[in-house]
């Protein structure tokens, strides 16, 4: 697949390849796994929120595989330091030499579970590396495999003990996606597919299959295949006329009077990007407004804050978010 002059729907059809690929294994989250290949496409970063067993190491882990991606998982906890992420430079007793050791965080897709779990400082490292795309062990600086991409993860009930991500820090996540539950149909079909996993012998033993012994091995496509995509979701044509109403729309968040914190301008660039990608995985060479409607909860939510009157009397940002779309098309 060459890079330029591959057609739309040749480069489509190999992303959605890999969505079906993702659905053999993981029922329903079709949703979540656009917004995944959304933030690859566009060298964006994506924050989960949802509640526990909702299948993201399984998401991650199957899209990694299908794109013959690195993927590694890393479980913030509160005593967590920097140099576990990182990495750090370890005294060689055999030769009397200090060698590097690279962390978890050089790999192509990084899920970053309960990520405000950990201390600020942990945070701070592993945002400086996703911002940067490079990390310094000692005094050398190390580039970040390419592609890159951080999948963090929050959990939205259980808030005891942790650090919220303060707003300049959500601003460095492209997205941040609310997952639900399974629909009863989609739960239906999950307990169906684990009542035929079986199990598999090791050893003199036998142990329980699960999802992730289902996966499979062969990647769909090649590297050139995955850069062509991202070339390609570079080309994807904005109108003026789609440009003027995302600045609009940032604009109104400024002014709302219901709001304290506005969008960044970094709210509107992640926008086109995230469109042109939308764009391209349905198979279009132009954006639509319904691009921006689809991604502006997941681009823009994180961005703003509600003022203290708003708070008290029970509204919600994506209440007013919605009143800001409603109004930009009136």
């Amino acid at each position: 697949m060459s890079s330029v002059h591959t057609p739309i729907s040749e480069t489509a059809q190999y992303l959605q390849a890999i969505r079906e690929r993702v659905g053999t294994i993981v029922v329903g989250q079709d949703v979540v796994v656009e917004r995944m290949l959304i933030a690859l496409l566009t060298s964006g970063h994506l924050l989960l929120e949802g509640m526990p067993g909702l299948a993201k190491t399984l998401l991650v882990n199957t899209l990694a595989r299908a794109m013959h991606l690195n993927f590694r998982r890393i479980q913030f906890t509160i005593d967590l330091l920097p140099s576990d992420i990182l990495g750090s430079e370890i005294l060689d007793e055999r030769t009397g030499n200090f060698r590097t050791h690279q962390g978890p965080v050089f790999t192509n897709l990084l899920l970053a579970d309960e990520i405000n779990r950990a201390a600020p400082k942990v945070q701070g490292a592993l945002l400086e590396a996703m911002q940067e795309r490079k990390v310094t062990i000692g005094s050398q600086s190390y580039s970040l495999p390419t592609p890159f991409l951080v999948i963090a993860t929050q959990n939205p009930i259980e808030q005891s003990g942790t650090f919220e991500l303060p707003e300049a820090q959500l601003d460095r996540f492209m997205m941040c996606h609310r997952l639900g539950y399974p629909t009863p149909v989609e739960e239906e079909e999950i307990l169906r597919r684990n009542l035929k996993l079986g199990v598999k012998r090791e050893g003199s033993g036998a142990v329980a299959r699960t999802e992730f012994d289902m996966i499979k091995e062969e990647a769909i496509g090649s590297e050139n295949d995955l850069i062509s995509a991202m070339e390609a979701a570079n080309h994807i044509h904005v109108s003026d006329v789609f440009l003027k109403h995302v600045v609009d729309v940032i604009e109104r968040t400024r002014k709302h009077p219901d709001l304290e914190v506005g969008c960044s301008p970094r709210a509107g660039i992640s926008i086109l990007k995230a469109s042109r990608a939308r764009a391209l995985l349905h198979g279009r060479d132009y954006v639509v407004p319904e691009d921006l409607f689809a991604l502006a909860e997941d681009v823009m939510l994180h961005r703003i804050r509600l003022t203290y009157e708003a708070l008290a009397e029970g509204k919600t940002g994506a209440n007013v978010l919605r009143q800001i779309l409603e109004a930009s098309v009136s």
